[in-house]
């Protein structure tokens, strides 16, 4: 059995829209896409050390698949780009989605029951990169097992949010955090035990 953990970047408002170009995600007319951008560059060396440097199976929404493997198979030279390379890509989607980037696997059907199905089986963490759709079912379900937030301080009023509004009650518990000289704030959170 493993966990799955969500690695996402949101503002200080919760909002995790688009963070590094303003058309990344045009759903629902979002404006102030790229809020990120100013802090990518020290942000992403931090998350190579602190979330993606064992190995880890990824879990995607077709969206941001799509922009995933338009980018990642191209970059040389890179750690990151290599263990996600190699990694298993599991890819969710109601189509027929091109999946030409190495390793990567169609997940249809029940959702929900197959993302279940993958956490029995044995392997490395499951992690979800974006995907705010997919997100708001794994949430829903109650299948996520760690949430690996970086929060930008940055404020942008309107977009997705990582918990929307009627999202179940949930307890979880810091194990780790660390403020970036630039202001970014990592913390990590699991699921607390039941009481």
């Amino acid at each position: 059995m493993r966990d799955l953990a969500a690695l996402m970047f949101q503002t200080l408002d919760g909002v995790i829209e688009a963070p590094m170009m303003p058309e990344e995600d045009r759903s629902g007319e979002f404006g102030p896409g790229g809020w990120a951008s100013p802090y990518w560059q020290d942000v992403m060396e931090h998350v190579g050390r602190e979330a993606m440097a064992t190995p880890y199976d990824m879990l995607f929404g077709r969206k941001t698949y799509d922009a995933f493997a338009a980018f990642w198979p191209n970059v040389k030279d890179d750690p990151a780009a290599e263990m996600m390379n190699s990694a298993r890509k599991y890819v969710v989607s109601g189509g027929s989605p091109n999946l030409s980037w190495s390793n990567s696997h169609l997940v249809t059907g029940d959702i929900p029951a197959e993302i279940g199905r993958l956490k029995q089986q044995e392997g490395p963490l499951l992690q979800v990169h974006g995907s705010a759709q997919l997100l708001q079912t794994l949430i829903a379900q109650d299948l996520v097992d760690e949430f690996r937030l970086w929060t930008f301080p940055v404020i942008v009023g309107s977009g997705q949010r990582l918990f929307e509004q009627g999202v179940p009650s949930k307890r979880l518990e810091l194990t780790r955090s660390e403020a970036l000289q630039n202001g970014v704030v990592m913390m990590i959170y699991r699921r607390a035990p039941a009481t």
